[in-house]
């Protein structure tokens, strides 16, 4: 054995021996070191306390993850219908890609660009439920939904999994989620159907495996909300969504949890609802003025949207997602992740850029905890 080998090993095996605490065992170390509120405090002390805070003793912090695809080569007219998933560790400032080979993203492949709408993306539809990411609409070969069953990320323990059967699998859908439970309401099959574009359905995310199904819930009076792909949005009880995106003129209902009923959307959130739409914790909700490039805010009690920040890479938003009191906004053309921090004042805003390899584009974004690892080379 070389030395240099020798010293490695022999550094590894006091790593593997240092107490988290010197003086202290390691459960009392635990207990200590949990009541820690700001991991990058211990990323920066010691290499075992870095290891502690990936490991999964240790309470999970939020990361940001991202949906790329790669963008149409407009001289070739080559597409590309590989999609990639990377996850943004705040700690360390890394992207750190989920492996290929453990994705069932691309096996049936969701088709992103089709030769007929060279100059529009298909969308790939996706929420966060219950700490975990979902994809629950898309398409794939010959336009038909590529979905039967919703698709499931769990980051803790690194591993996909499927849901229970849909009733109707469709894409061009509004997907949104209250209080725990997915819902699907509208969109299209394979071609369009009247039914199917009225129709709405949600799944209990529950242990019990008893509840583990697609049950059909009210109908939408028309198929009006099968024109594109949204993202509904969960606020107090209610999923509330409109029917096109952006600043055209649009209609948007709302769907009571509670009595099974569609109300029509309150004329302030539908006046000021021109862009990418979300909710904190769904209480507060928030949107970006595509056009104008402003975060605002939707106050209740005024029914009036109240300006945040504006900025010139908000405009052209693509989407939006609100955890842990920081607001992540695709930049328009997925070129970058604006971040707002609404925990300090002045709100503090900078741009990620997109994760490797160059020329990605970012085509959705979720807050989710972070990943768990056992490998020690990545830290």
């Amino acid at each position: 054995m070389t030395r240099t080998k020798k010293s490695k090993l022999d550094n590894h095996h006091q790593e593997q021996e240092q107490e988290l605490i010197p003086g202290l065992p390691d459960h009392l170390s635990l207990l200590c070191l949990y009541k820690v509120n700001n991991p990058n405090l211990l990323y920066s002390v010691c290499h075992s306390w870095r290891k502690l805070i990936y490991s999964p003793n240790f309470p999970p912090f939020l990361s940001l993850y991202a949906i790329l695809s790669p963008p149409i080569n407009n001289k070739s007219h080559h597409v590309s219908n590989s999609i990639h998933i990377s996850s943004f560790d705040p700690i360390s400032s890394k992207w750190n890609p989920i492996p290929s080979s453990i994705t069932p993203l691309n096996s049936p492949p969701f088709l992103l660009h089709h030769p007929s709408f060279l100059s529009r993306q298909l969308p790939i539809q996706s929420v966060t439920l219950s700490n975990t990411l979902v994809f629950v609409s898309g398409t794939t070969n010959n336009l038909i939904p590529a979905l039967s069953n919703p698709l499931i990320f769990n980051p803790l323990p690194n591993q996909w999994s499927y849901g229970p059967q849909i009733n109707h699998p469709r894409r061009w859908c509004a997907t949104g989620v209250v209080h725990g439970s997915l819902y699907i309401a509208s969109g299209i099959g394979s071609r369009y159907n009247r039914d199917v574009a009225q129709s709405a359905e949600r799944w209990c995310c529950s242990e019990d495996s008893s509840r583990n199904y697609w049950e059909k819930i009210s109908s939408l009076k028309d198929g009006r909300f099968s024109r594109e792909a949204i993202e509904a949005v969960g606020w107090r009880g209610k999923l509330m969504m409109v029917n096109v995106k952006g600043n055209a003129v649009k209609e948007g209902v709302l769907y009571n949890v509670e009595t099974d009923t569609w109300e029509d959307m309150p004329q302030g959130i539908l006046i000021g609802w021109n862009g990418p739409t979300t909710t904190m914790d769904e209480e507060e909700i928030y949107t970006v003025d595509e056009r104008k490039g402003v975060l605002k805010r939707y106050n209740v009690n005024l029914d009036v949207w109240e300006s945040i920040i504006e900025s010139r890479d908000l405009i052209g938003a693509v989407q939006i997602t609100a955890r842990g009191g920081k607001i992540c906004v695709v930049c328009g053309g997925g070129n970058g992740i604006l971040v707002v921090d609404l925990l300090v004042k002045p709100v503090k805003i900078w741009v990620l850029e997109p994760p490797p390899p160059p020329g990605l584009q970012v085509v959705g974004i979720h807050i989710l905890p972070r990943m768990c690892s056992t490998s020690e080379s990545e830290f």
